[in-house]
């Protein structure tokens, strides 16, 4: 018999969630099965997923296959009615051994096919403890999972649910575990990581969390956060900004669009002098910070104008790292009820945008040149700097350590060292 194999889909909260489930399924014993672990944020993420399922039952005939994730919460009879699919498990139900342990067990006579809870229902988020993935340079700490907010074009909240919060003490024991392991670099992950805190006593805010983190662990170089909302960034995350080097200057900000109207069909919290005004209140406070972002391209009733204005806020907000989604509907959120843009529009915007991006790309690589960077070394060819901009070494470094580099050039979208 074999150990379970894993396929992941989505965001960095997946892979991390991913790690957890291997801990628990090795702990049950599960054996011979293939798990697959979706993503729910696009109809194209459920199409490839069920793509996947169909290659990896071929791969694997013998094995039992398991369906988890947002897309097998958000809509598991899709996934039950597969014939490739032994089971269906939910998001919360992927996180307890109790579910593992009866899937190595009994898997046909005992377990049901569908396991899938009411998300909403869930209150607490367990700080699962891993150690790291992915190398040995970085590790992610889960301190946030679901969203309160309900975005128009937004499926997350029913897969993930609502928002609830790693206590901050069990967030710290955590972090200096992973620094006595001998990581340099952590990143704090979640859903809607500025809403970190609201469901706990006393209400702390993200930049609470992050100063005591930085407080009870001298010994961590680098802390990094995962993407913001920059509307609900407070005083003491602005306060770190300012004032800690330890914590990277990089940030990632869930902007979606750059025209207020098309912000209000979202139901976004935000205008688009909001997103101009912090780019510039952080920069002002640390003149290295990057930013990335997320911006969706054709959102229903975009007209041409209102997606110039996206364009703009690329250079308004000197955006580096663009993650641009063309806008594909839902079922079941209002945006899809809104009037479509045409795909062949929503195409050539995305694409304009992502032209957009690389010319912000190049225009960041051009001014690292001649600079001096600490790189952490993600393999002994590869490390980033504290903008995450990669690196690559000729000459081979060790895997994990910060190296200080003079960046002597350009090579594709890396510096070289």
């Amino acid at each position: 018999m074999s150990a379970p194999i894993f396929s992941t889909m989505g965001c960095r909260l997946n892979a991390y969630e991913t790690e957890a489930m291997k801990e628990l399924a090795e702990q049950a014993g599960l054996e011979n099965a293939v798990v697959v672990n979706t993503c729910a944020v696009t109809a194209e993420a459920v199409r490839k997923a069920r793509q996947d399922i169909r290659k990896l039952r071929k791969a694997h005939p013998e094995a039992r296959l398991i369906v988890t994730g947002c897309a097998a919460q958000t809509e598991p009879e899709t996934f039950n009615a597969m014939p490739e699919v032994d089971a269906v498990i939910g998001n919360t139900e992927k996180m307890q051994g109790a579910t593992w342990q009866g899937m190595a067990a009994d898997f046909i006579g005992q377990t049901e096919t569908v396991q899938v809870d009411d998300i909403m229902s869930v209150t607490e988020t367990a700080g699962h403890l891993i150690d790291g993935f992915g190398t040995r340079s970085r590790a992610y700490v889960q301190v946030q999972n679901g969203c309160d907010h309900r975005c128009t074009f937004c499926i997350i909240p029913y897969g993930r649910g609502n928002s609830r919060s790693v206590p901050a003490g069990v967030v710290v024991d955590q972090i200096k575990r992973l620094v006595d392991k001998g990581f340099n670099e952590v990143v704090l992950t979640g859903v809607d990581l500025t809403s970190w805190g609201a469901d706990l006593p006393a209400t702390p805010k993200l930049g609470d969390l992050v100063m005591r983190i930085l407080k009870l662990g001298p010994d961590l170089p680098r802390l990094r956060i995962s993407s913001i909302d920059s509307i609900e960034v407070d005083e003491n995350l602005m306060q770190a900004i300012a004032t800690e080097p330890r914590l990277m200057p990089h940030l990632h900000l869930s902007l979606q669009h750059g025209d207020d109207m098309i912000l209000k069909r979202m139901k976004r919290r935000h205008l688009r002098d909001d997103a101009i005004r912090f780019a510039q209140e952080a920069r002002a406070l640390r003149p290295d910070m990057t930013f990335g972002a997320d911006i969706i391209a054709g959102f229903p009733t975009e007209t041409e104008a209102m997606f110039e204005n996206s364009l703009k806020l690329v250079e308004e907000c000197d955006l580096t790292w663009l993650h641009v989604f063309p806008y594909s509907a839902r079922p079941g959120t209002p945006a899809a009820r809104m009037p479509a843009v045409n795909g062949a529009a929503i195409k050539e915007r995305a694409a304009r945008l992502r032209a957009a991006g690389e010319r912000q790309v190049q225009r960041h690589l051009e001014a690292q040149v001649g600079r001096t960077h600490d790189v952490l070394m993600e393999n002994p060819h590869m490390g980033r700097t504290a903008q995450f901009t990669e690196v690559s070494f000729a000459a081979p470094q060790v895997e994990g350590e910060i190296v200080r580099a003079e960046i002597t050039g350009i090579s594709g979208t890396q510096l070289t060292a």
